[in-house]
């Protein structure tokens, strides 16, 4: 099995009692995760891969595409947080045993601020009212904006990336066109011009920013609060406020174990993963070394005793899965700049900017 330095403590004392229950040895070996996906191509088709691998869900749909990964036979999936099976959910099977989650959600320094705020509006006007030399900040780049953390707002016009129905998500075209594409274009366009949307903030700056308690609200993950906490503000976590008539969901993303559609073990791959690394005790473990909220119900049940994992946990159930189809990769980067230039003004008109983006989207999606 792969798996990265940091999980690999915990997998070896499950490998070892793997070994002491039923005989059969679990070999580890660590690698770079973010080269897993790229390797785990390569290597599965030569029979020279592993029979399974530490992952990102995001990718799966990329492995699926390529044959190396096998579905799995999970059982009662209501152990698991249901964000986290529709994650690794391609074509209506599942290709992989969920472990963690992670998404973002809204920071308030609550000397600023002591109430979550329901709506963009209130956020910004609680903000401005709070005696905050920023009343709101989320970490853009100049040139490709940051669709992941804009992604909330975006959702909450109704204007998905792509739909997701109960089989996966529908990758024939993107759903963040028409009219409530239109509508987010053009609140968009009025977040650059009111400065509530700064380009020129990058994530550095406006961490460090709330850091120096600069600012009432931060848009950011848990990797940030280390930084916090260390700089003594007092914080609190809560949803993301909807900017629109829908909730504003997050993307959640989801790490796990894919199994080898290559593998000669598979009746003992299929045993390690679903019922020791599935195991609520396991979950707990592996919450300990990555802090990041259990996919398993039970395991994250015990986790909320840390009110961190519990509030970004909360927010990341009622989130949606990062996409994990191939299409994704033809997304990014248009949707960054055409967000981008409708932030800064550069697009005369954000309406027309977005609906080319979504066309030129659409047609890298069919020349695959």
């Amino acid at each position: 099995m792969w798996t990265d330095s940091n999980r690999e403590p915990v997998l070896r004392k499950v490998a070892e009692q793997f070994k002491s229950d039923t005989g059969v040895t679990v070999k580890l070996a660590v690698k770079d995760f973010a080269k897993i996906p790229d390797d785990f191509i390569t290597q599965v088709p030569t029979s020279k891969g592993p029979d399974a691998a530490i992952a990102a869900h995001d990718a799966t749909g990329r492995m699926v595409q390529n044959g190396v990964v096998a579905p799995l036979e999970l059982g009662e999936t209501s152990a698991y947080q249901d964000v986290a099976i529709q994650a690794f959910t391609v074509n209506g099977k599942i290709y992989g045993i969920p472990y963690a989650t992670e998404n973002i959600a809204l920071v308030r320094n609550t000397k600023f601020v002591k109430d979550a705020p329901k709506t963009f509006d209130d956020m910004i006007e609680m903000g401005k009212k709070s005696g905050a030399k920023y009343p709101f900040l989320v970490g853009l780049d100049p040139k490709q904006s940051d669709p992941y953390h804009l992604y909330p707002f975006q959702a909450s016009f109704g204007a998905p990336v792509f739909e997701l129905k109960d089989k996966g998500f529908d990758s024939s075209k993107v759903a963040m066109g028409g009219t409530n594409g239109e509508k987010f274009a053009s609140w968009l366009a009025d977040q650059g011009k009111t400065k509530n949307f700064n380009l020129n903030v990058s994530q550095d700056i406006s961490k460090d920013l709330f850091a120096k308690g600069q600012t009432a609200f931060i848009l950011t993950g848990p990797w940030s609060l280390d930084s916090f906490t260390k700089a003594g503000i007092k914080y609190e976590i809560s949803e993301v406020p909807s900017a629109g008539d829908r909730p504003a969901t997050p993307f959640v993303g989801v790490q796990g174990f894919w199994m080898s559609a290559k593998t000669k073990n598979a009746v003992a791959t299929q045993k390690f993963l679903v019922e020791y690394i599935g195991n609520p005790d396991v979950q707990a473990e592996l919450f300990k070394v990555g802090h990041r909220p259990p996919a398993n119900k039970q395991a994250f049940e015990e986790a909320k005793t840390d009110k961190d994992v519990a509030a970004f946990g909360a927010v990341g159930q009622k989130a949606v899965p990062m996409p994990n189809i191939p299409a994704m990769g033809s997304v990014w980067a248009d949707w960054g700049v055409a967000q981008a230039e409708i932030i800064s003004g550069k697009a005369s008109s954000p309406k027309a900017t977005w609906d080319a983006m979504v066309k030129a989207i659409d047609e890298k999606i069919k020349k695959g």
